[in-house]
């Protein structure tokens, strides 16, 4: 029943899982009691999400990473729901919104419309994130693998991302510059990389993240047998997929202060490859019974944990 109802990408599809994600957010609110100030601030973190799900969607729909349904979307918002208590913080969803204009860019590499402007766009958003979160600087790799695996290493795709990402570095060094706070710059290029999931190791839904984990790597081996034989622009998207889901792992295991929100980085990644392992399940009881499971264990994570 529920594969069905995300066999396709339609409005309904969106609206309905959009409907059930903001059901759980009011509750994470409003558990403490009812506010004027809360239902503010549930009106502005709704449409917040709102736009993250629409840029997701976007990315994954206009550059074909899954097939049309609304596998890859209901398990982001699953995701996205598991943590939703870690999220309601709009500096938080701020660095999301802007890690998501980012990744647009590069996934779109694929295509050969106005690539100047995505190698400089990359790097641009990316300069922005990296104010917010220096550590995010680990990303700048990622644009350079996505370049060689689309075949597009010039000059211009070289030194272009570059110019993007010290845009807005110089900007805001500027601006600290004439506040006297130069202290916050530099602090910027402070790096500790220490290797330390622990955090993770100790969280209470430990079992919900290896066993998506599991199921994320067991779709990427299953998936890529298929991927992989094929010579086709699919074929590049998947590895950059991978890219992007193995670069960020490493940015979650070295990242210095974690908190649980930082793992929407990597639910991106992760929502697209369990969908492709889900396509490939051809009986619909089997594929029922993976979406029910993952729906039931994001209520408990969410509800009673």
């Amino acid at each position: 029943m529920l594969a069905n109802f995300l066999n396709k990408s339609k409005p309904i599809n969106f609206i309905g899982v959009l409907i059930f994600f903001l059901v759980g957010l009011f509750y994470t609110i409003f558990q403490d009691g009812f506010t004027s100030d809360k239902l503010v601030k549930s009106t502005i973190l709704s449409l917040c999400f709102l736009s993250i799900f629409f840029i997701f969607n976007f990315i994954n729909n206009k550059n074909d990473l899954t097939f049309d349904n609304s596998y890859a979307y209901f398990l982001f918002v699953l995701l996205l729901l598991s943590i939703s208590s870690e999220l309601i913080e709009y500096l938080i969803l701020l660095k999301t919104f802007i890690y998501l204009l980012f990744l647009r860019k590069i996934y779109s590499l694929h295509s050969s419309r106005k690539t100047i402007e995505k190698f400089f766009d990359g790097g641009f958003w990316l300069g922005i994130l990296f104010i917010l979160e220096p550590f995010s600087i680990l990303f700048l790799v990622f644009i350079y693998i996505a370049i060689y695996i689309h075949n597009k290493i010039t000059i211009q795709s070289i030194f272009i991302p570059i110019i993007g990402f010290i845009t807005p570095l110089i900007i805001y060094f500027t601006y600290l510059f004439g506040q006297d706070n130069l202290d916050i710059f530099t602090k910027l290029f402070e790096f500790n990389f220490i290797f330390n999931l622990e955090f993770y190791t100790q969280s209470n839904y430990l079992w919900f993240i290896n066993s998506v984990l599991f199921f994320t790597f067991l779709s990427i081996f299953i998936k890529s047998i298929k991927a992989l034989s094929i010579n086709n622009t699919f074929r590049k998207n998947w590895i950059v997929l991978l890219t992007n889901f193995t670069i960020i792992f490493v940015f979650l295991a070295y990242l210095p202060e974690k908190t649980g929100s930082e793992l929407v980085y990597i639910f991106l990644p992760t929502a697209i490859i369990l969908a492709n392992g889900i396509e490939l399940i051809q009986k619909k009881i089997v594929k029922d019974s993976l979406l029910y499971l993952f729906l039931a264990a994001t209520i408990v994570v969410h509800y009673f944990l």
